[in-house]
């Protein structure tokens, strides 16, 4: 696949110049008639960080994005971009990749990306210059004659970031990003995304693919019911769980996983065993029945809990 450099003016340093807050929310709120799908939301997003915002189905993340954007109103609150209000001027200043793809079908590729880059302000002549470059970084050169509609759901996704990113905003809000897209496909669009976190943009990503978030983002929230239930630095709010899980690789049978007062969950993956402890278990306990059992362990690692986990709790917790 082609992995030619898209490049920008200046030095790289596309993005930077902004001293606030990337995204700011104060105390926002959102009704659809007797719903209410974001709940008194405060959030401060860094600049120049790369910011996850989960949650399960339903829990207000698109309305929140759509905010952002301006597409939405806020009933209550107020939002900031890059230290500003919202106005017509902050929508120039994102790039948005929608859940729902938002492409002319019957347009050529490169023609639609030139079509949306002349809305942000480009000229024809420069937006077809990036036009081209990001087509080709993403393999897709040979297709910029062709309508979108006759491409893929995944080289349809990959037009759609071109086209987000193809203005060169200082801020990218990414919603679902991986749709569609292949694991070779999903890790050239994850290292694109920590190229421009480099060079200083501002990215909030939406997904529901947790291990994705655990190798990119900085900063996290988790909302739930359009409410902040757990938000901060990824780093501080894993560690703050503990070394509470233990991953064990081993042949031969799973009896010596029978102790209940030691293990609160087992999570069976062939013959790698996802164990997590009860508060105050020895973890060597669980070694020691192994080996009485004639067990041959091959991999022993006490670790933090995924965040996926960290993510079910917290929405269990909440619900209860």
């Amino acid at each position: 696949m082609p992995r030619s450099k898209v490049r920008f003016s200046g030095r790289g340093e596309i993005f930077r110049g902004f001293m606030a807050d990337g995204i700011l929310l104060e105390r926002v709120t959102k009704r659809y008639d007797t719903l209410v799908a974001v709940n008194d939301l405060s959030l401060a997003i860094p600049q120049h960080a790369l910011f996850g915002l989960l949650g399960p189905n339903g829990a207000g993340k698109t309305t929140t994005l759509r905010m952002m954007m301006r597409i939405l109103i806020p009933d209550d609150g107020r939002i900031e971009i890059l230290g500003q209000p919202l106005s017509d001027r902050s929508q120039d200043l994102i790039g948005y990749l929608p859940e729902d793809r938002g492409l002319y079908p019957r347009m050529e590729v490169l023609k639609v990306l030139v079509f949306l880059g002349a809305l942000k302000g480009l000229t024809e002549t420069e937006a077809e210059r990036r036009a081209q470059a990001w087509l080709k970084r993403l393999g897709l050169a040979e297709w910029a004659d062709r309508k979108v509609n006759d491409l893929s759901k995944g080289m349809q996704q990959k037009v759609q970031f071109a086209a987000a990113v193809l203005h060169q905003p200082p801020l990218l809000i990414l919603d679902e990003p991986f749709t569609g897209l292949d694991p070779v496909n999903a890790a050239l669009l994850k290292d694109i995304m920590l190229e421009l976190r480099a060079q200083g943009a501002t990215i909030i990503l939406s997904t529901h693919r947790m291990e994705q978030v655990e190798m990119m983002c900085d900063s996290i929230c988790l909302i739930h019911r359009g409410r902040n239930v757990l938000s901060g630095e990824l780093r501080t709010i894993k560690s703050a769980y503990g070394k509470n899980i233990l991953r064990i690789e081993y042949r031969g049978e799973d009896g010596f996983l029978n102790m209940p007062a030691q293990i609160e969950r087992v999570s069976h993956y062939g013959e790698v065993a996802e164990i997590k402890l009860r508060p105050q278990a020895d973890p060597q306990e669980i070694l020691r029945a192994a080996v009485a059992r004639g067990v041959r362990i091959t991999r022993f690692e006490l670790v933090e809990p995924p965040l996926n986990d960290i993510f079910i709790e917290k929405v269990s917790a909440s619900d209860a």
